[in-house]
């Protein structure tokens, strides 16, 4: 059976987020290396926590309460990634002072990683073929330069 959440979960699970980040943010001193970890339980939680283990965030989603593990994984799997990319989309994790690259990350009740959701990273810059050719020639001269001396 399909357990498709309703908005209010789906809100919960929103501003769940939000919190979470809202917490990060606070940290301003300096760049936190971490992971930011979306734990969910057969229990209904869904709770938002760092590397150290710190709870940022926690809500109960009504669907998920008693629900079998494959089935709530994937649908928070499909729910979360939405979430997550919604949110980044409209910036809600620019100033995050997190190093990047990190990930959102699922997690399941003994925090073993599941998948990760989304992966922050800056934006890779795409260096045109031509700029890379030339490139594997000079440092093809320089390596074999290197060797022969």
């Amino acid at each position: 059976q399909d357990m498709k959440l309703n908005q209010s979960s789906l809100s919960l699970l929103e501003d769940s987020l939000k919190k979470a980040v809202s917490k990060l943010l606070q940290k301003k001193e300096r760049p936190i290396i971490t992971d930011i970890y979306l734990q969910v339980t057969i229990a209904g939680e869904f709770v938002v926590f760092d590397d150290n283990d710190q709870e940022l965030s926690r809500a109960t989603i009504a669907e998920w309460v008693d629900s079998q593990e494959d089935e709530l994984i994937n649908e928070a799997q499909q729910v979360l990634t939405t979430l997550l990319a919604k949110q980044k989309e409209s910036g809600a994790f620019d100033q995050l002072p997190l190093m990047k690259p990190y990930s959102f990350v699922l997690v399941d009740e003994e925090k073993e990683t599941i998948a990760d959701l989304l992966l922050m990273d800056d934006d890779t810059m795409i260096i045109s073929e031509g700029l890379l050719q030339g490139l594997d020639e000079e440092l093809d001269a320089f390596l074999k330069d290197l060797l022969e001396n």
